[in-house]
């Protein structure tokens, strides 16, 4: 969702979906200013053992935003996105890459699970991406699908 959709992003959900109080409250502890950050839910997920998915619905419920994307994709000011292409991008994370593609795009997740197999910061994988011209998508929090 863009700026425009802020303070409207519960509509992304059926009006049906049910908030989990349990992740809510982890949430609104750690809101400064209507936002949390990418790690920050991360973090609440794998503390209360949910998806991340679930924290990013509970977060969407609340009308919060989250900020500062660990593949710097989005949340960050006033730029809003800070990845920037790679100068060069090795064999083996290309490869990596473009064997975890579906439909020409890399998934969060998987992007995740390179740095990891690699050693490397995430935002290298996205630094990768850019330098490729591969689309990351499906963010784990549901930010972007």
């Amino acid at each position: 969702m863009t700026h425009e959709d802020a303070g409207h992003y519960a509509s992304k959900h059926s009006p049906d979906t049910m908030l989990d109080t349990k992740i809510a409250e982890a949430i609104t502890k750690k809101l400064k200013d209507g936002k949390i950050t990418c790690a920050v839910a991360h973090k609440i997920a794998h503390e209360l053992d949910v998806s991340p998915d679930s924290v990013g619905v509970a977060i969407d419920l609340l009308e919060a935003r989250i900020s500062t994307c660990q593949l710097g994709l989005y949340g960050y000011s006033p730029e809003k996105r800070i990845v920037e292409p790679a100068e060069n991008v090795s064999q083996e994370l290309e490869d990596a890459i473009r064997n975890s593609l579906v439909n020409d795009r890399l998934s969060c997740l998987s992007s995740w699970e390179i740095a990891r197999q690699l050693h490397i910061p995430k935002m290298n994988v996205a630094a990768a991406c850019e330098t490729l011209k591969i689309k990351i998508s499906n963010c784990q929090l549901g930010s972007f699908r």
